[in-house]
Formats: C-alpha cells, structure tokens, sequence
C-alpha cells in the first residue's frame, strides 16, 4: 500500500528562535530642546507613549519629545537601568556630543537594492522567519531563491534598501505584483522588514515614505499589505502611513503552535474611476 502524500509539518512553539531580552538606554529630545534620559524594554512603545503623553514620563509630558536622539541596546534590564543613570549624570554639552555621535552614526540612507544586497537582505528576512509571525514562512530561504525573489520584485517596482553609515543593513521595502492576472496589474503588494535593533527609529517611515511616492509615479493605483495578527506594531504602521484595513482572512495561518489572522491594508495610490495608464516597468535589475 503506498504511504500518503503530507504537507508540511505544522510549526511547533519549539520551533521559534528566543529573541534577546530587549533593554534600551536612550535620550529623547524634547520641543524645548532639552534631553530626557530613560531606558525600555520595547523603544518603539515607549517613543510613542512620549510623543502622544499617553503613559510616557512627566518630563516629556511637560516638555514635548520630540524625536529619538539617542539609542544604546544594553545587556539586560540592569545594564540598561546602570546606563540610563550615567546618562542623566552627564552634564548637557556632553549629552550633546553623545547624541550628535549617534546621530551621525545612525544617519540613514535610502538606495535602489541590486542583486549583491541578497545575502544581507536574505539575513533580515531570515530573523523574522525564524523569530516572528510577521512572515508565514516557515523555513529561510536559500541565497539563490532570495537572489530570484529579488529579481522577480525589482522586474515590478522599486525595492529599496536604507543602510546606517557602516553600511549596515538597516532595512528593505519593495513591492510585487498583488496577482498575476491582467486585471490585477494596477496593484502592488508591499513587503518592509527593519532590523529589529533599528524598530522604531524611523526606518520604515523612511522606506515608505520613498517607496509609496514612486509606485505612484509607475502608475499604480492600489497599494495593499498582508499583516499577521496580532502585530499591534504593524498594524499602528501601516494605519500612520495611511493604509486602512479592508479585510480579515481569521485563523488562516499557523505558526509556532498558534493560529493567525492575516489582514489586509489597503492604500488608495490614485483615487477614482477614470481608466488607468499600463504602469510603466523598471528596467533590468542591478548586479
């Protein structure tokens, strides 16, 4: 008798990667251009609590933050509660050179992607495969597969890439076609990854903010991207951007023994009814 055919094994909760305990030492600058001194668990929450004044501290209440001035991931929680004291030692001048050092190292650059980009590109993605739900993916994909989705993606739409002043890989966004039939040809999914040390900093505003602008000038005219939930961080992302949720497909993905909803984000690129030009595609991608 011939054994059945199986899909894949279901994703056991043993099968996810333990991510590092995150703890952050930072300094926020303030609308009156002073600097607050804190550390964190999770920096993108606690950035937003002190820029909204929901949950953050007193003095940024007052104060207004304004922006992330300066960012150290540390050990553990000790490390970080140790660092945070030396900070708030520091006189303001070297506060100053602290944060306009940071800054400077972790100024971020956008640039086209070329095929080379894959391994770095492929490391990133490989993270979320192995660490989150973000991806359904269950196993990294190999360099040459990375190399052809990449290809396949920049045949489409621009894939970009931010990189910090060492030429770190900061993070990717591009986009791909929503589905393959003609009519479909107007919209493009989007795809971002940030390396989780750079998760709120501004990268992926960076990212769309290039991105978005040019597949409208390509000519696309829908802009749609997939979110596992929970992902509270997507989801509040992509709703700043300005996408809007359209959809829910529920329990529709398993993971690392739980089942995922997957939702949908739509972004009006060219509102209205007037029939569309044919989008104008990029050339060969770069080596």
């Amino acid at each position: 008798m011939t054994a059945p055919r199986l899909g894949p094994a279901p994703s056991a909760l043993a099968d996810r990667l333990p991510a590092p305990p995150a703890a952050w030492a930072y300094m926020v600058r303030c609308a009156d251009g002073s600097l607050y001194s804190g550390w964190t668990n999770d920096l993108a929450r606690r950035l937003h609590a002190h820029k909204t004044g929901r949950g953050g501290a007193k003095y940024t209440h007052g104060h207004g933050a304004v922006k992330l001035a300066y960012a150290e991931r540390c050990a553990d929680r000790s490390a970080a509660l140790r660092r945070e004291a030396a900070l708030k030692k520091l006189d303001k001048a070297a506060k100053e050179a602290l944060a306009a050092a940071w800054q400077r190292d972790h100024a971020v650059t956008l640039r086209p992607a070329a095929l080379s980009d894959a391994p770095a590109v492929n490391a990133l993605y490989g993270w979320y495969v192995t660490h989150s739900t973000a991806t359904f993916q269950y196993k990294v994909p190999t360099l040459e597969e990375q190399r052809a989705s990449m290809a396949a993606a920049m045949a489409a739409a621009p894939f970009l890439v931010a990189q910090d002043a060492s030429g770190r890989l900061c993070g990717y966004a591009c986009a791909h076609p929503w589905h393959t039939r003609e009519a479909y040809a107007w919209d493009a999914e989007l795809t971002i990854y940030c390396d989780p040390d750079c998760v709120g900093q501004g990268v992926g505003a960076k990212l769309y903010g290039a991105l978005i602008p040019a597949l409208r000038e390509q000519g696309y005219c829908n802009a749609v991207a997939l979110v596992a939930h929970p992902n509270p961080e997507s989801e509040a992302f992509h709703r700043a951007m300005g996408f809007r949720k359209v959809g829910t497909e529920p329990r529709t993905g398993y993971k690392f023994g739980t089942w995922l909803d997957l939702q949908y984000w739509w972004l009006d690129l060219r509102p209205g009814n007037d029939a569309p030009a044919p989008v104008r595609l990029p050339g060969r991608p770069q080596e």
